[in-house]
């Protein structure tokens, strides 16, 4: 972390609680940077996570006030601060499994109600925290701990989904690409109502070495080979490419 953004974290915090080679260090590093370029009041603004490896990022870390709430509620308990103060800057920072899965209803929901709420969602594609289990975001024929033979089943396309409940604002990213996600995250934070970021962050503890990627920055590489600019989407993509870009 840049020693520029050190003012943004609590000083008890001293080690990273991510895995080697995990995204969402640099998902943090960019959230930061956005609300750093943003001018946010942090006195002001509330991060609310569930359970997950994504729920580290703002709880422990961010010198502000944090809700770390239970597994797939974090939208929920979101939806309630807001309607107690409306004031405040409600930030979600959660993962796949929590928001799309457990959480799903309420993420839904929130985006048919077009609350005044900003979620960020970290996509790895695997419960990652929890032992590496099938997510509704896992590529079908991929393995994980509950799909050792390849999963059966068709991921959810995230960003389409929250678009498709009324959100007026969808962006997705990737953290192979800091500097467009610092400008979704921004847009995302200034919006003034329901506004959702899908971020693609790597996981090469549970889902890198379950599906023989060799190494973290083989991870990398890969991401950043299947990322699409939406604006390319209308063209012909190769199978397996991941559309990048505000929906």
């Amino acid at each position: 972390m840049a020693r520029s953004m050190e003012k943004y974290l609590r000083p008890e915090v001293v080690t990273t609680p991510f895995c080697p080679g995990c995204g969402h260090g640099v998902l943090m590093g960019s959230l930061l940077r956005a609300i750093d370029q943003l001018g946010l009041d942090m006195d002001q603004t509330v991060f609310v996570s569930g359970i997950g490896c994504a729920a580290w990022i703002p709880s422990p870390n961010f010198a502000a006030d944090t809700l770390h709430t239970l597994h797939g509620r974090a939208v929920a308990f979101a939806s309630g601060v807001k309607k107690a103060n409306p004031d405040l800057k409600v930030i979600v920072v959660s993962g796949d499994g929590d928001l799309a899965s457990i959480g799903g209803n309420h993420l839904i929901h929130a985006a048919r109600r077009n609350l005044d709420l900003t979620v960020i969602c970290a996509n790895n594609m695997i419960y990652g925290m929890t032992g590496g289990q099938m997510a509704p975001t896992t590529p079908q024929g991929h393995l994980t701990a509950t799909s050792v033979k390849g999963n059966p089943y068709r991921p959810f396309d995230l960003s389409k989904l929250v678009k498709g409940a009324g959100a007026p604002y969808v962006a997705r990213g990737a953290v192979v690409r800091p500097y467009e996600l610092i400008g979704y995250l921004k847009k995302a934070i200034a919006s003034e109502e329901f506004a959702f970021v899908e971020v693609m962050s790597p996981c090469p503890t549970q889902y890198g070495r379950r599906n023989k990627y060799d190494s973290p920055g083989a991870m990398y590489d890969r991401l950043g080979e299947m990322c699409a600019n939406f604006s390319d989407a209308d063209c012909p993509l190769p199978e397996g490419a991941l559309p990048l870009g505000e929906f």
